[in-house]
Formats: C-alpha cells, sequence, structure tokens
C-alpha cells in the first residue's frame, strides 16, 4: 500500500471486517472523530489549508478507526493492539498511525509523545465516557449530553465504573488543556457527528 492507498473508508472497512459487535464499531466511529477533531486543530497550528490538512486530519481520524481493530479477537494485553499493528504494518499503514495506535496502550512500550498519539490516547475513554452519558439519557442522545453533566458524572465513581477517570485527565493534560476544554472539545465532534454514531 503506498501513501496514496490509505484513507478513512479503507480504514472503517477493516474496522467493520474485524469487528462483530456494535458497540465496539461505534467506539472506533467515536473515537476516531474526536481524535480527528484534534488532526483539524493540528493542521490549523501548522497553517496547512486544503488537502493538506484534510489529509492530516484524515491520519487522526484513521488511528481512531483503527486503534482497536484487532480487540474483539485478540483481547488480551498480549495481543492487543499488536496484532492489528502488524497486520497493519505488512499492508503499509503510515508508521505515524501505528505508533499512535500502540501508544494508546499503556502497557505497550510506546508513549503517548507526538500530538497524534496523545490525541488517540485522550480521545479513547474519554470517547467510550461520553458514549455513557448520552446513553443514560431519557433520550439517548449526545445532543443533550453537557461538559458540567460529564464532570459531575466523572466524580460519580459507580457509574461507567470501566472507563479510566485517570487516562482522561492525563489525555487532557497531555494535550495541555482544561479537562473541561478536552471534554467539550470530544462532545462537539461527537454531537456533528451524531447519527453515524447512532447517538
Amino acid at each position: 500500500m503506498s501513501d496514496m492507498d490509505w484513507s478513512a473508508v479503507e480504514a472503517e472497512r477493516l474496522l467493520r471486517e474485524w469487528t462483530l459487535g456494535e458497540s465496539l464499531v461505534k467506539h472506533g466511529l467515536s473515537v476516531a472523530r474526536c481524535t480527528e477533531s484534534y488532526g483539524q486543530r493540528e493542521a490549523e497550528r501548522l497553517g496547512l489549508t486544503g488537502d493538506e490538512a484534510a489529509r492530516l486530519a484524515e491520519m487522526y481520524r484513521c488511528a481512531g478507526l483503527l486503534h482497536d481493530m484487532d480487540y474483539e479477537r485478540h483481547p488480551s494485553t498480549e495481543e492487543h493492539p499488536f496484532v492489528g499493528v502488524k497486520f497493519l504494518r505488512e499492508q503499509g499503514w503510515p508508521e505515524e498511525i501505528l505508533q499512535a495506535i500502540l501508544a494508546h496502550a499503556d502497557y505497550s512500550g510506546v508513549m503517548p509523545e507526538t500530538h497524534l498519539q496523545r490525541s488517540l490516547f485522550a480521545c479513547d475513554e474519554l470517547a467510550g465516557f461520553l458514549t455513557a452519558c448520552a446513553l443514560v439519557k431519557p433520550t439517548r442522545s449526545i445532543a443533550d449530553v453537557e461538559v458540567a453533566g460529564v464532570k459531575k458524572k466523572m466524580k460519580d465513581k459507580a457509574f461507567a465504573r470501566a472507563v479510566k477517570r485517570e487516562d482522561m485527565t492525563r489525555g487532557a493534560e497531555l494535550l495541555g488543556i482544561p479537562i473541561e476544554e478536552h471534554v467539550g472539545n470530544c462532545l462537539s465532534a461527537m454531537q456533528r457527528h451524531a447519527s453515524e454514531l447512532g447517538l
């Protein structure tokens, strides 16, 4: 696969091919949209426009789509995300995306250092948490989720117990922004794509 061949369309196809569970597919889609929004911000910061800006944002989106593609088949820490990364490397996916996927797993030995790596790490747990916040609303709609409500739910240890609060706060720290801003950024991204996410 040359640099010209990778795309978000192909990334989503692979996610769906490797993942049968709808909730895990939706998690990939959600993380992708949140991560993509940081790619758009980074493109702006770098002064990129047009195709260059779109390509950078698409790379961020692909990392989100692919970060858990092997999780359903290979959920153990011995195999996830290493099996998926090995497959993607053989297919010729950009190394920046592969390193970001490795960095989202805090046991992989790859620390989140680049902006893409930090963005994916920061968005992973938060996207899942925002989905949980939406699903407890009477409407089950992400449109009715607000930053203040999310912050309140973060303090409730019984709510969405599996989501690591420290990863959400550390993610914001890695991006150098307050947690409220990070929640707002991801919430806006998911609200813009609510129909795609089924929220």
